[in-house]
């Protein structure tokens, strides 16, 4: 069911995605009233009434392309946080954060994006990053190489001896443990600054124009997607103990994606305090 689903027309899934954020998304862009803002977790955690009407809309259409699959996605799990469990099951499982980047959508900010990602038996199979106010698609397929509004992209590899520029994690909202090894980056030869949308982080390393991120939070919908547009622009990514990024979870973090092994190399060792 899988194999013939990837071998059809992928563009019904980004139709979809597209079709999600000009519901949903965009005509609430600069126009949220107060109550539509809520937060979750804390003042750095917010959802609004975009976030969850536009996972309303994924789910239907994409689990409509795509018979038997499932959804996990963010405001899904919070409200049910066992359907997170999905991740290691047998049904193909969409992958989704509506608004990856809710804190600058919310201050009107365009650096924001909608993330899907299908994987199947925690192997991650296709991916959709939507910067909607940008008018941006990258579109990624296992073995099929990533795509941005069409075109080809490569990740390339940092010139030897340039300062790696890398998006991190904010330092304050870590353990300490990850704490110290964050500030692991701000070594010579690094230039570490805190992370925007991790969607758009992503899509920055696969194009070529950041060179690392570094996280220490592990939830598949804002890093699946762009795990994989990384590593099918060429890249590499791996986890503190080296050990490749596993979307189930109980990962050895923090983790970073890069836009070559060389380059994983020197942040898991600044990460490490070997640098």
């Amino acid at each position: 069911m899988i194999d013939e689903f990837l071998a059809g027309d992928l563009t019904e899934v980004e139709a979809a995605v597209r079709a999600a954020a000009a519901a949903e998304i965009m005509p609430r862009f600069r126009q949220l009233a107060a109550h539509e803002i809520v937060e979750k977790n804390g003042p750095h955690d917010l959802v609004t009434v975009a976030d969850r009407l536009a996972e309303e809309h994924l789910t239907a259409s994409l689990t409509g392309l795509l018979p038997g699959s499932v959804v996990v996605g963010e405001e899904t799990v919070h409200a049910d946080p066992e359907v997170y469990g999905a991740l290691g099951g047998d049904a193909p499982v969409w992958i989704v954060d509506p608004v990856d980047g809710t804190r600058q959508f919310v201050r009107g900010e365009p650096g924001f994006c909608t993330l899907v990602a299908l994987a199947h038996r925690g192997e991650l199979l296709a991916s959709w990053t939507y910067a909607a106010a940008l008018d941006v698609m990258a579109v990624a397929v296992r073995g099929r190489g990533a795509l941005l509004d069409g075109e080809p992209i490569r990740s390339g590899s940092p010139a030897p001896g340039a300062v790696l520029r890398v998006a991190m994690s904010h330092p304050d909202y870590t353990t300490d443990a990850q704490k110290r090894a964050l500030l692991g980056l701000r070594t010579e030869g690094i230039d570490a600054r805190p992370c925007g949308s991790a969607g758009l982080e992503y899509l920055a390393v696969a194009r070529g124009d950041l060179d690392a991120t570094a996280f220490n939070w592990e939830y598949a919908w804002d890093h699946a997607a762009g795990l994989l547009l990384v590593t099918e622009a060429g890249g590499a990514q791996a986890t503190l103990s080296g050990a490749p990024f596993r979307i189930v979870g109980g990962n050895a973090l923090p983790f970073t994606a890069a836009r070559d092994e060389a380059t994983v190399e020197r942040v898991l060792g600044a990460l490490r305090g070997e640098a």
